[in-house]
C-alpha cells in the first residue's frame, strides 16, 4: 500500500503534504511536539539544516535490520487481504503505512499485530519510559489506523524497547485516549495554518539537547 502520488507538496512548510484539499503532516510530529514543538518550526517552516544526532542514526540503521529480516519471511499482501486474513489468524506486518484525510496526518506503524479480537499497534523507541511524547505519537498511528479499517475490533497502543521483544507501555485505544490525541492533533493543524504560534519549551535540559540549539532564538 502506497499513498505518495496522492501528496501534493505544501507551498511553504516542508513535511507537510496536501492530501484530497487537506493539510497533512507526519505522525512523527506528535512526538516532537511534546517535545518541543518549536523544533517542528525551526526545521520545517525556517528549514534551519541540521545534522542527524547519533541516536537518529542509529534508530534508521536499526529500523532498517528489522525491516530486512521481517522482508525475507513475509508474504506480500493487500490492506484488504490482510484484514480479512486476520478475521480469523494472527498476522503481522511492518513498516505498516497509515494515513487519514479526517485527521490529516500520516505515517508508518513499525509493526501491526492483527488478530480475529484486536489490533496491536506497536511503536519501537530507544529507552523504556513511556514519555508523554512518545504515547502522543503511538496513539496518532492508533487514529490514523482507526481511521482505515472502520471497524469495532479493539486497538491497543504500545510501546516497546528497539531492538527487543520488551513492551514496556501499552493501553487500549479507547474514548479517553482518541479525544486526548485528537485535540493535539486540531492543535498541530492550527499551527500549521498559522492560527497558532509555535511555541518553545521552558526546560533547558531539553534545550541543551536539541539538535537545532545553536540557531534557536528561543532557547532557555
Amino acid at each position: 500500500m502506497s499513498f505518495g502520488a496522492n501528496l501534493i507538496p505544501h507551498p511553504s512548510i516542508s513535511g507537510v503534504k496536501i492530501f484530497q484539499n487537506k493539510n497533512n503532516f507526519p505522525i512523527s510530529w506528535l512526538n516532537t511536539q511534546g517535545y518541543c514543538e518549536y523544533s517542528i518550526f525551526l526545521e520545517n517552516v525556517r528549514r534551519v539544516k541540521t545534522e542527524p544526532t547519533k541516536s537518529m542514526i542509529r534508530g534508521s540503521h536499526e529500523h532498517s535490520i528489522l525491516e530486512e529480516k521481517f522482508r525475507e519471511d513475509a508474504e506480500p499482501a493487500t490492506f484488504d487481504e490482510m484484514m480479512e486474513t486476520s478475521k480469523t489468524a494472527e498476522i503481522l506486518s511492518r513498516e505498516f503505512p497509515v494515513i487519514s484525510a479526517t485527521y490529516g496526518i500520516r505515517g508508518f506503524i513499525d509493526e501491526v499485530w492483527m488478530t480475529p479480537d484486536e489490533f496491536v499497534i506497536i511503536d519501537d523507541k530507544p529507552g523504556t519510559i513511556a514519555y508523554p511524547s512518545s504515547i502522543n505519537q503511538v496513539y496518532g498511528y492508533c487514529l490514523a489506523f482507526k481511521d482505515m479499517i472502520k471497524e469495532d475490533r479493539k486497538i491497543v497502543a504500545s510501546l516497546r524497547q528497539r531492538g527487543t521483544d520488551r513492551v514496556f507501555w501499552a493501553s487500549y485505544f479507547d474514548e479517553k485516549a482518541e479525544k486526548q490525541i485528537n485535540d493535539i492533533v486540531n492543535h498541530m493543524h492550527e499551527l500549521i495554518s498559522g492560527e497558532k504560534e509555535f511555541n518553545s519549551t521552558d526546560n533547558p535540559n531539553k534545550c541543551g539537547k536539541c539538535r537545532f540549539n545553536s540557531s534557536c532564538d528561543k532557547r532557555v
